[in-house]
């Protein structure tokens, strides 16, 4: 029998890996879109699409009238942001527009995109889905998806929908190539890396989907479920990258005092997309979350890292983004 499904984000690497996985199993998908060009891509996948905007409300309850679950992918994931009040927009507003619109269409359930980073824990304390946040933001993203989550939490309260929380770690494989992902392709390519030793998580594309699926079956509402499959140092992604891709990498390595110290005051005066001072203090908080959760109430079960890499490096070489 099918469902019919509505989605947002399904033209960013996340939200289309799920409408893929959606489609793939029979759902009827309506995907929101900004543009005609990427209706016609939505075209091709075989959803239907609708235009409109997260941070526009008007028409978003009709697009999404018949629809029994809403997936809300949609976000802005910049590391180093142009536009801070366009983040906040679409991470924080978008996300109560899209709850309050499911609402009032008669939509059973929502389920959030969110992100670890919103978790909030204590640099160096192992993130849960009942961690207290510490109240301070390591960058203006972290501030934007914890902001988001708690105004779609309020917007469900009051209106009574059902809304579910996925929190994904660093998402990793095909389809990828921004963000983190850069990082890898930047190993694999130089055999002397600058890099520093911190812990980072990790889950793979495939799990986050399906981590996504589970929580719209199987999650309680107003709770938040962590996906993260491994939780591992930069030297261990070297030592891996190095095992699956037959590399001889040879990293530098900078000590997270230096970086704290030097590059960080830095960064404040010669700012980039790629280096600037949020970028820095979530590098150096690190990311290390629990995934019991995630695994004990929705049943998720989570590819082995090595896999992951295995197959992104894969990726990467068959779109010539690495030799």
């Amino acid at each position: 029998m099918s469902t019919d499904t509505f989605i947002t984000g399904a033209t960013g690497v996340v939200g289309g890996h799920l409408l893929r996985t959606l489609i793939d199993r029979g759902d009827r998908v309506t995907a929101l879109v900004r543009s005609e060009t990427d209706a016609e891509v939505m075209r091709s996948l075989g959803a239907t699409p609708v235009l409109g905007d997260v941070t526009k409300p008007s028409g978003l309850s009709d697009a999404m009238w018949g629809a029994s679950t809403v997936f809300h992918v949609a976000g802005v994931n910049e590391g180093c942001p142009k536009d801070v009040g366009l983040m906040e927009s679409v991470n924080i507003g978008g996300a109560e527009s899209v709850v309050e619109a499911a609402a009032h269409a008669g939509v059973g359930r929502v389920v959030l995109t969110s992100s670890v980073v919103a978790i909030g824990e204590a640099e160096g304390m192992i993130g849960t889905e009942e961690t207290r946040h510490g109240g301070s933001y390591v960058s203006a993203y972290a501030r934007s998806k914890h902001l988001g989550e708690q105004a779609a939490l309020l917007a469900a309260e009051r209106t009574g929908i059902e809304l579910v929380v996925v929190n994904p770690a660093s998402v990793q494989g095909p389809g990828r190539s921004s963000g983190s992902a850069e990082l890898i392709r930047r190993v694999v390519t130089s055999r002397r890396p600058w890099l520093v030793d911190v812990t980072v998580s990790i889950v793979d594309i495939a799990d986050c989907s399906r981590g996504h699926l589970l929580a719209a079956e199987r999650g309680r509402p107003g709770e938040r479920y962590i996906l993260s499959g491994a939780t591992l140092r930069v030297s261990d992604i070297v030592s891996i990258i190095n095992h699956v891709a037959g590399t001889e990498i040879h990293p530098r390595w900078l000590s997270a005092d230096l970086v704290r110290s030097v590059g960080l005051p830095v960064s404040r005066f010669v700012p980039s997309d790629r280096i600037c001072p949020d970028m820095i203090r979530s590098l150096l908080h690190g990311h290390r979350y629990d995934n019991g959760r995630s695994r004990r109430d929705l049943g998720l079960t989570y590819t082995p890292i090595e896999d992951t890499f295995r197959t992104t490096i894969d990726w990467f070489r068959a779109e010539g983004l690495i030799p």
